[in-house]
């Protein structure tokens, strides 16, 4: 196990070894082909294959999900590439695979897709390890720990324990809490899998993807998928985001604080209810993410009393953006009962917390449910 910090290893991550004259991060490979005579056994042979920009990227996210262990990397064009790649290289017609009911907004249309292929679906909460009940017989476990929106946090040791006694590959949604909240493959999970659009680039200006393994079977079977669909970033996204990744320390960090303190002033505020942080000891996750949690992501959710008064907050906000994803630098936050895929109240609100400055923040979010709820 590595003994360095994690702001270290994040500036440093997939460096190649110094030359002479030679940038410390060299630039993208804009190639579809390379020179190739005689057998193509070489690392790089064609554009959808590999790429040496894509290489760099895949051994600093390996250095931060698995700290001086070997692991397998493989980045995909975005969040939903990696998630599509590990439950349609792993389930075949006749399996079953469970998934949460209370994840991310577009696992039902995977559900739709994966029963078309003659996949059995089970689903059930994050909270509670309700996924348990259902595990029996499953090909492959999907957790999403802290789930999206709604921030609950299920005990990933216990529930690999459980799946892997009876033969089930676990793949741990880790896009929250990034590799410095969380790392899967520590707590036994067989996959790590995110949405690095999110917090890992931070910035919401490129889409991309990634999944880790330790064993190089698994890893092969995700590449294959990767390769037969053709879902690969572009060698300037992944060097963007390999650039990104050395301000991931500093922005989580100071993320991670601004939410806490945005949650502990949510909590004094009677137009709120509903309040989800995890890393607040009154929260009900608090005691599993203690557990297994490093740090506790930058997204708040709460609830205001009605469509009308969350939209007149989001419109009364000088500092946050009314936009959808979650993790960037720009404080964001949306009403997300507006896209109508997940089960959450009219006012349900999603606030993804910057690095503004934590009184700002603070500030502005008091004088808009000031606004919001003038009158009422």
């Amino acid at each position: 196990m590595s003994t360095q910090g994690d702001g270290t290893r994040a500036v440093r991550a997939g460096l190649p070894e110094p030359q002479q004259y030679e940038p410390t991060l060299p630039g993208p490979v804009f190639a579809a082909h390379f020179h190739l005579s005689g057998e193509p056994t070489g690392p790089y042979t064609y554009g959808r294959d590999g790429n040496p920009t894509w290489t760099r990227l895949e051994q600093a996210i390996g250095e931060l999900e698995a700290p001086g262990e070997d692991v397998d990397t493989s980045v995909f064009a975005s969040g939903m590439a990696a998630i599509s790649a590990v439950l349609f290289s792993q389930a075949r017609s006749g399996d079953a695979v469970v998934l949460p009911d209370d994840g991310y907004q577009a696992l039902p249309l995977l559900r739709e897709q994966l029963e078309a292929y003659g996949v059995e679906v089970r689903t059930a909460p994050t909270g509670g390890d309700a996924q348990l009940a259902v595990l029996e017989g499953a090909k492959l476990l999907w957790l999403e720990t802290p789930s999206n929106p709604g921030l609950d946090v299920c005990d990933v040791r216990r529930l690999v324990e459980a799946a892997h006694a009876g033969g089930t590959l676990v793949a741990v949604d880790n896009t929250l809490a990034t590799p410095l909240g969380q790392r899967p493959l520590e707590l036994g999970a067989d996959f790590s899998v995110a949405s690095d659009t999110k917090g890992m680039t931070g910035h919401g200006d490129l889409l991309l993807g990634h999944v880790t393994c330790r064993d190089p079977e698994l890893t092969a079977g995700v590449r294959r998928w990767r390769k037969i669909v053709g879902a690969i970033p572009g060698p300037m996204e992944a060097w963007l985001a390999h650039r990104s990744l050395a301000t991931l320390e500093l922005r989580i960090e100071r993320q991670c604080a601004n939410a806490l303190v945005l949650a502990e002033e949510l909590a004094k505020h009677q137009a709120v209810s509903g309040l989800r942080y995890p890393g607040l000891p009154t929260d009900p996750s608090y005691a599993n993410a203690v557990r297994q949690m490093r740090r506790f992501g930058s997204v708040v959710s709460f609830v205001l009393a009605d469509r009308g008064t969350a939209e007149r907050f989001l419109a009364a906000l000088r500092l946050v953006e009314d936009a959808t994803s979650f993790g960037g630098v720009r404080s964001t936050a949306e009403r997300r009962g507006r896209w109508g895929g997940d089960s959450v109240p009219e006012g349900f609100i999603r606030f993804s917390v910057g690095a503004e400055n934590a009184a700002d923040l603070v500030a502005d979010v008091e004088q808009a449910l000031a606004v919001a709820t003038a009158g009422s």
